[in-house]
Parts: structure tokens; sequence; C-alpha cells
């Protein structure tokens, strides 16, 4: 009985060494995977929480896991948007806000931030279901702008806000720069007016209503192009809601453009 019983032990004590040496490498193997990201990005995250941040909601129905990167998303599509909106007010203190609005558009936009995401290779990191992979999920827009969000929130989490903002300021470099050379920091109605001419689909046209007692007037314009309503907005004067529609417009066709 002494023989077995330590028999036992030893069997025992080499399965938990066995186990401990694969908990080590599999921890391991998850850093590695994602040092390239990190020596890009210059920071340092959990492999944890940079998994979270790759999970699609395909992998997690597939793999029966509750959590996917879509609270990320939400959380980073915010901290995103306040860094770029900080970035511009301070960058460029010349410009109204109906310059700065398209110029922001021309930034945070699925197409854009698609774009960043490639230049990371966001789309190996994604951890996808088969449907997604068949369909080559991994280089769709939305996927892609969607891990994009998911990463700079976890950024924000891990690092804080003033270490993400630098991350997210080095990111968004070029494409400003790329924004402001095609006319997104115009304001609304000559970014419209650009945007249509390099699609070849001519000049936008606004129908303008008013309603209200002359001394409290609201404007509504909705931006037509090629006969097709695209966006409205709405003012206090005829101007206003013509810029309202079309930044809006802006917007709209510029997120629709192939990558």
């Amino acid at each position: 009985m002494p023989a077995a019983s330590s028999a036992s032990s030893q069997s025992s004590t080499t399965l938990h060494a066995l186990h401990a040496e694969h908990i080590t490498a599999v921890r391991f193997s998850r850093s590695d995977l994602f040092s390239k990201l990190l020596e890009q990005l210059g920071v340092e995250l959990s492999p944890e929480l940079l998994e979270l941040a790759f999970t699609h909601r395909s992998f997690a129905y597939e793999t029966g896991i509750t959590t996917t990167n879509e609270r990320l998303e939400f959380l980073g599509d915010s901290v995103l948007g306040l860094i770029v909106t900080e970035e511009l007010y301070l960058k460029y203190p010349d410009l109204d806000e109906s310059r700065l609005s398209p110029l922001r558009s021309g930034i945070v936009n699925m197409r854009a931030l698609a774009d960043i995401a490639r230049t990371l290779d966001l789309g190996t990191y994604i951890r996808l279901g088969k449907g997604e992979e068949v369909t080559n999920g991994r280089d769709k827009n939305s996927l892609l702008a969607d891990a994009l969000e998911a990463l700079i929130g976890a950024i924000y989490l891990g690092c804080g806000f003033t270490q993400c903002t630098q991350v997210v300021k080095r990111l968004i470099a070029d494409t400003l720069e790329s924004a402001m050379a095609k006319g997104a920091g115009l304001d609304g109605k000559t970014a419209l007016q650009e945007l249509l001419a390099a699609l070849a689909k001519g000049s936008p046209e606004y129908v303008v209503t008013e309603t209200g007692p002359d001394h409290d007037k609201s404007f509504t314009a909705v931006a037509m192009v090629a006969g097709e309503a695209i966006a409205q907005g709405l003012g206090k004067s005829k101007r206003e809601a013509e810029q309202s529609a079309a930044r809006t417009a802006f917007e709209l066709l510029s997120e629709q453009q192939p990558a």
C-alpha cells in the first residue's frame, strides 16, 4: 500500500506539473500572439483584454461563450469621438463647426477606421465564427472598424485616457491629413460638392421648407443628388439647414464608398 500511495502521489505531482507547464505555455502563446501589435501601439495590455477586444459575436455564438467585443466597441467609439473632436478643436482654431464636422466625419467613419485597422493588421487577430471566416470577414470594413473601436476601448481601460489619446493621435495622423487634402475641412456644402464631383455625380440641390411665424421660423432642407433625397437638415436659417443637410449627406456618401 505505501508503494501504491507513493506512486499515486508521484502521478498526481506529475499531472500538476504538466498542467502548470500547459498553462504557462498557453499564456506565453497568447502574449506572443499580440506582441507585434503591442509593439506597434507602444502599450502594454493583458492578453485577456485583447482577446475580448477581438472576439466577434459570430465566434461567441458558435463556441457558446457569452462575452463579445461589442461593449468595448461601444466604449471605444465614444473615446475615439472625444479624442478626434478635441484634436480638431485644438489643431484648427480658425475652423468653425460647419467645417470641423465634415472633417471629423472624414476620420470617424467605417471606411477610414477600417483602413487604419488594416495598417495594424487587425484582421489576423479577430476571433470569427466559421460563417464569417468563409465570407472573408477578416477584411470586411464593418468588422475591422468595430475591432479598432474595441481595441481603443481596451487601451482606454488598460492604460488610461492620456496614453490612449497619444495612441489614437498617432493612428489618425495620416487619415486626418488625407481628409484635409480631400476637402473634408471645407464647409458642409463645399465638402459635399467636392465629393460629388470626385464621384462624377453632378451637383447637389437643396429643397427647403419653412415653418413657424416670421419672428421664429424654422427651416428644413433636403439634400438631393441626381433627384434622390440623400439627407435632411434643420436650422433657424435657410443656410444653416442646408449646411446641416450637406454635412449629413457628405457623411453618408463617404461611408458608402468602397475601401
